[in-house]
């Protein structure tokens, strides 16, 4: 009899696969963010968080209705704190000295959420926390803190009516337009130590039964996937844990990564992403004698494979690859 050495998941059936050709939208928390790199570095066609990090469904819920109106921000949207100005919707990557600065940021990034959104074929929404901060002053919900003093918020801790209410009307309304999109719910395995950790199990808990009630009310258009239960119980050794103890490592990151690849990916777009990693590869590969015409055919070899890779799947952005190929042959000595 083999005894297995964990709890394994089972991964639900029927979810429509990776495709390189659909386009993606991808918002959540930081774990959203790291999957969605490694969704970009793989060649997929990805917008990655157009408001920066977003942990909590109700900053989620109102930055897709943002992005669905299409409304431009302006300076009257930011506030200033120690010399920069913020948005409460949005991460700190977005916060600069100059206001201008900021709106332009901002904008750019929703005008090209805004245009996806007809054309967008998955949506992919990792929630974090169930717990929100409020501005005392209007009662509002924030998306980022920025640090500020914490006498300026209320904090609070979402029912599952709640977060299911804001999640399925931004839904609902995304569907309106664009009917045959897919939408992914995943929850971050990410634990929130600052909310303690019993506090922590009910926000996840609240994230949970939100998720698994939006799944049975938009049965054939939402899916869930469990990579909260691959961390808890596939992965619940501490070694799979970052040094801070709450981040996952790079082994469980590489671990879930490859389980979405094997569980879900296309044939064709696993056949995409091994040419990618075959080049990606080449192109870090330092030889032992760059002056060498052994050098000179490989990186030929090389260019020639983003080529032809590029001419069979035109959408695959490999600018950056071709650039660089053509910059080490343009070093080498000429002959």
């Amino acid at each position: 009899m083999k005894i297995p050495f964990f709890t394994p998941v089972d991964w639900p059936k029927g979810i429509p696969p990776f495709c390189h050709q659909q386009p993606m939208l991808l918002m959540g928390s930081c774990f959203a963010a790291e999957m969605g790199q490694r969704l970009l570095g793989a060649k997929f066609d990805c917008d990655l968080n157009p408001y920066g990090v977003l942990y909590n469904p109700l900053s989620i819920a109102a930055a897709l209705h943002e992005i669905l109106d299409g409304r431009p921000y302006t300076a009257d949207h930011l506030f200033c704190h120690e010399g920069l100005w913020h948005s409460w919707m949005h991460h700190g990557d977005f916060s600069a000295t100059a206001p201008e600065v900021v709106v332009q940021h901002i904008n750019h990034r929703l005008l090209w959420a805004h245009q996806r959104m007809p054309r967008l074929q998955r949506v992919v929404l990792t929630l974090g926390s169930a717990f929100v901060y409020r501005l005392t002053a209007d009662g509002s919900v924030v998306g980022n803190c920025h640090k500020m003093p914490e006498q300026m918020f209320h904090r609070e801790r979402l029912g599952v009516e709640q977060v299911v209410d804001a999640l399925a009307g931004a839904i609902e309304r995304l569907l309106s337009i664009n009917s045959q999109v897919d939408i992914l719910l995943t929850v971050s395995p990410i634990r929130h130590l600052r909310d303690g950790l019993h506090d922590n199990q009910l926000s996840k808990s609240t994230l949970l039964l939100a998720a698994d009630t939006l799944c049975s009310r938009f049965h054939n258009r939402l899916f869930y996937l469990p990579i909260y239960e691959v961390m808890m119980d596939e992965l619940r050794d501490y070694r799979f844990y970052a040094d801070d103890l709450v981040h996952p490592s790079k082994t469980a990151l590489d671990y879930i990564w490859n389980s979405l690849i094997d569980n879900y990916f296309s044939d064709e777009s696993k056949a995409i992403l091994q040419d990618c990693q075959s080049i990606s590869k080449a192109l870090s590969h330092r030889p032992l004698h760059p002056e060498s015409e052994a050098y000179k055919r490989f990186l030929e070899q090389t260019l020639l494979k983003i080529e032809r890779l590029n001419a069979k799947f035109p959408n695959l952005d490999l600018q950056n690859e071709h650039e660089s190929c053509h910059t080490l042959l343009n070093r080498l000595p000429i002959r």
